[in-house]
């Protein structure tokens, strides 16, 4: 797929492929541990890490996992993407945004236009995304999108030496088809 092809445009952000320029925003909002506090990142979060998790970007199957960086007025503020399971026609949607934009509806935003991607593209039957149950914004973002809460996984998984609960909310294609008339 071309990378222009891969992009995706909304009201306020651009949505395309990482790329090796990107490292600097990227430390820049991800070292930051409010930014971290409910994700896997390493803390603190060095400059190292970044490269890393770009090269790790630019290697990933466009296919299986696409991700886009969030990029407003130039600058990369966010990461989305959506790890697609093609034996079950499904989706995870995972997101993250620079702290000094969080509140502005960034987010969703773009997970608006990556899950019509995923529907209308890729012909998935269920995109779902899942959060700390502590992560109040995050499901937020999933209820803005429509997706209906499907429950919680008590102590889930090990987040900074702690268990953690997650949240799963779900978004059917009849339910978005529905939405989207």
């Amino acid at each position: 797929m071309e990378t222009r092809e891969f992009e995706m445009r909304t009201a306020r952000l651009l949505l395309r492929p990482h790329r090796l320029e990107d490292v600097d925003d990227i430390f820049e909002f991800a070292r930051d541990p409010e930014w971290g506090r409910y994700l896997t990142a390493p803390m603190p979060y060095l400059r190292e890490h970044a490269v890393e998790f770009v090269e790790d970007r630019i290697r990933t199957s466009r296919d299986l996992w696409p991700v886009w960086a969030m990029v407003l007025e130039e600058r990369v503020v966010g990461g989305i993407g959506i790890e697609i399971d093609v034996d079950y026609a499904t989706g995870a949607l995972g997101y993250s945004l620079a702290r000094e934009h969080w509140g502005r509806g960034l987010t969703a935003e773009a997970a608006r236009a990556v899950v019509d991607w995923a529907f209308r593209e890729r012909g998935l039957a269920k995109v779902y995304a899942y959060a700390d149950a502590r992560n109040t914004a995050s499901l937020r973002v999933m209820e803005k999108l429509g997706m209906t809460r499907e429950g919680t996984l008590r102590g889930h998984r090990t987040l900074r030496e702690e268990r953690v609960d997650d949240v799963y909310y779900g978004l059917l294609r009849e339910e978005w088809a529905r939405d989207e008339r």
